[in-house]
């Protein structure tokens, strides 16, 4: 799909990151550094395994809504009423963790698995409500040329999945010397990209492995393929609120973290009372 750049301007990278690999997973943002800065996007793993299945065990969060997308492979989950399935390649994770949930996942197959893990911290009129948890197979996440919508909407096509804020969250695929020029709402001050496979120019060139923030603005990117490629893109109104972290949660003020806390704990006691943990 070829889109003519126009003469308009264009936003310019403010940063760019290779982040910390700690084995098959690469931490590209966290809410100390630019998590803070694009927030209400707080945490992006990159994940790349290439080897035999695993399970990943049981794991709370609070405060926070996890999307996970693969683009290869296959993912084991865990949901918080205990109910086990696999998501394949082109499927989407939602997890809404709210007041407080455990949820668990794994490689689910193998050989190769990659993909991104994005954690969005919730406004305070939802940050200590109800946990919501969606799967999406393949063919429910909607689509318009290279775009596929996982959070949000873009032209025509949207998620399935109701979004807590103003997000869009898309996976793009292009092939080499193809061209995507993204227009956000004007709202959506907060932009940023990630590249899953192949490089990207903006103008500047992006390669697999990199996350890039654009300077804040209501003006478009532009995308050209340098190869085959794929990778995310991140835009938002800002989340206006500040982040107090515990280990697995972010909310917005301190008591709403220790009623989170207050609240895994309790679960935790249930599941170990239930010998799931």
């Amino acid at each position: 799909m070829n889109i003519s750049c126009q003469d308009t301007p264009v936003r310019a990278i403010e940063h760019r990151t290779r982040g910390h690999k700690h084995g098959s997973i690469t931490r590209l943002m966290n809410p100390s550094d630019l998590g803070n800065i694009l927030k209400p996007f707080v945490f992006l793993d990159l994940f790349d395994h290439d080897g035999p299945p695993f399970e990943g065990g049981l794991h709370p969060h609070s405060g926070i809504a996890t999307l996970t997308y693969i683009f290869e492979g296959v993912l084991d989950y865990t949901d918080p009423d205990d109910v086990r399935g696999k998501l394949p390649a082109g499927g989407v994770e939602w997890m809404q963790a709210g007041r407080g949930m455990w949820h668990g996942g794994g490689i689910g197959a193998a050989g190769r698995t990659r993909g991104f893990q994005l954690w969005v911290a919730l406004p305070p009129d939802s940050e200590l409500g109800p946990t919501i948890s969606r799967y999406l197979a393949p063919d429910e996440v909607k689509s318009e040329g290279p775009v596929r919508v996982l959070l949000g909407s873009y032209g025509n096509a949207s998620s399935a999945i109701r979004s807590p804020s103003s997000i869009n969250y898309l996976a793009v695929r292009l092939k080499a010397g193809e061209r995507w020029r993204y227009e956000p709402p004007v709202d959506h001050a907060v932009l940023w990209t990630a590249i899953a496979s192949g490089s990207v120019l903006v103008p500047d060139r992006l390669d697999y492995g990199v996350l890039a923030t654009f300077a804040p603005s209501s003006q478009p990117v532009e995308f050209e393929a340098a190869s085959d490629t794929e990778f995310v893109v991140g835009s938002a109104a800002p989340h206006d609120h500040s982040l107090v972290l515990g280990y697995y949660s972010v909310h917005s003020t301190p008591a709403a973290l220790r009623e989170g806390e207050a609240h895994i704990s309790r679960l935790r006691n249930q599941l170990v009372k239930e010998g799931r943990l």
